[in-house]
């Protein structure tokens, strides 16, 4: 019964201050929606950031860092240090420990999007996810030189179709002075959706790569040697050079043993990476960063609790004679006290409300501006374990901290409270 009462009297006095409380109601939500917010995307970039790239064993290529490797190769991130021969691919394809191989090769770029020549296996075996597969549609995997599947962003972001024609420029950077526009490729297939990497770029055959550098040399093109593509058609275009390959093992226990023949490789220096070894090491660098994030969110959240409090002990002086009548018609000093407790609870628990639905209308706005910026697809799934916890502690640390002005009102005499100071 006393506990309605001091719940019912904590409402009624809240309620008569809600024009004032408002603004720490507001400041406490949007200290605890940014706290949210960054733990929900911390372990959605995460799990993004995981699925990627999966069903792949080992990633070989020129030598370099396994990061660099992984950067390139899977993300379109930076650039390689140098180029894998195409001998040197054959004889490491023709392992018998060796179930695929995809080739790939990059350094050209359309409007910003990187390109990767390939193979029609690309399709077949790159996995991402939960060992999901690519999907075409609408079209079709590249058969002509100059063919080219689009990822889903790139299709969106420059709204093209099937049959429409685009002109490849060399280099990665956003702006190229030097472009293939005398060999057009056509779009023949759109990529579905994957939320990973795959979306921003487009895909052409090893041998497209060769013909738009017929006449090149140095990576410029020779006066007086342009080849038509007809001519391109014609020419040899097997590969010179590629730039990584993605390997698929027949069985994985030798997946280690490949790895360790191909790093200590004898005619040209290779890495020979794991995928998920490389990732786990790329987000342990980035850990120290959101670490960081998180615990200054939470600084902010601390900041805003102690705002609260503030607020609550500078009416605390006016309130006096309200709490003085309250005593004089038999409320005991624990409901006084516990009356101060309450109303920071109900402050911190109507601020995590208002910052539970904050924080999912937020990421519904966000989630198509991000998947297009930073090709990570986020989804609004439940709240985690962690994130129930987190919101679960700004009521307790309210408590906590309520507990100053609580054993303050506590400690007020009723006399205090009735006389008026000299």
């Amino acid at each position: 019964m006393m506990v309605r009462t001091t719940i019912r009297l904590a409402l009624a006095s809240l309620w008569h201050r809600r024009g004032t409380l408002s603004l720490v109601v507001l400041t406490l939500t949007l200290s605890v929606s940014l706290l949210l917010g960054v733990q929900y995307l911390r372990t959605e970039v995460k799990q993004s950031f995981v699925s990627t790239i999966s069903g792949t064993d080992l990633i070989v290529g020129a030598r370099s860092s396994p990061l660099n490797l992984l950067l390139y190769s899977v993300f379109h991130v930076g650039n390689a240090t140098n180029n894998v021969r195409w001998s040197t691919y054959q004889a490491i394809r023709q392992n018998d420990a060796v179930d695929w191989m995809v080739p790939m090769s990059l350094g050209d770029s359309h409007k910003g999007h990187r390109v990767v020549g390939t193979t029609t296996g690309f399709f077949e075996h790159f996995e991402y996810g939960q060992a999901q597969q690519l999907t075409i549609s609408p079209g079709r995997p590249f058969s002509d030189v100059f063919d080219v599947v689009i990822g889903a962003d790139v299709a969106r972001e420059h709204d093209y179709q099937l049959g429409d024609e685009i002109i490849l420029s060399h280099g990665t950077g956003s702006t190229s002075f030097v472009e293939h526009d005398d060999k057009p490729f056509t779009v023949v297939g759109v990529l579905d959706p994957t939320g990973t990497p795959v979306d921003n770029a487009l895909y052409v055959s090893l041998e497209a790569i060769e013909a738009i550098h017929l006449g090149w040399q140095a990576g410029v093109p020779v006066p007086g040697q342009t080849t038509s593509a007809e001519q391109a058609r014609q020419a040899d275009l097997t590969p010179g050079e590629i730039t990584a390959a993605l390997v698929g093992v027949k069985r994985k226990v030798l997946t280690f043993r490949l790895q360790r023949t191909w790093n200590q490789w004898h005619d040209e220096p290779l890495t020979a990476i794991l995928p998920g070894v490389a990732l786990s090491r790329l987000w342990q660098l980035l850990d120290g960063f959101e670490t960081a994030l998180l615990a200054i969110t939470g600084f902010v959240v601390a900041t805003s609790l102690v705002g609260m409090t503030a607020v609550l002990l500078t009416t605390q002086a006016h309130r006096r004679r309200e709490m003085a009548v309250l005593r004089a018609i038999g409320a005991p000093p624990g409901l006084i006290a516990a009356l101060f407790s309450i109303e920071s609870v109900l402050i911190a628990m109507v601020s995590v409300a208002l910052a539970l639905g904050a924080s999912y209308g937020g990421l519904t706005l966000m989630m198509p501006l991000i998947e297009a910026q930073l090709g990570l697809r986020l989804s609004l799934r439940p709240l985690s374990a962690v994130e129930w916890g987190l919101l679960g502690a700004v009521p307790l640390c309210a408590l906590l901290i309520s507990l100053v002005p609580a054993l303050r009102a506590y400690r007020r005499s009723l006399i205090d409270g009735l006389m008026p100071r000299e």
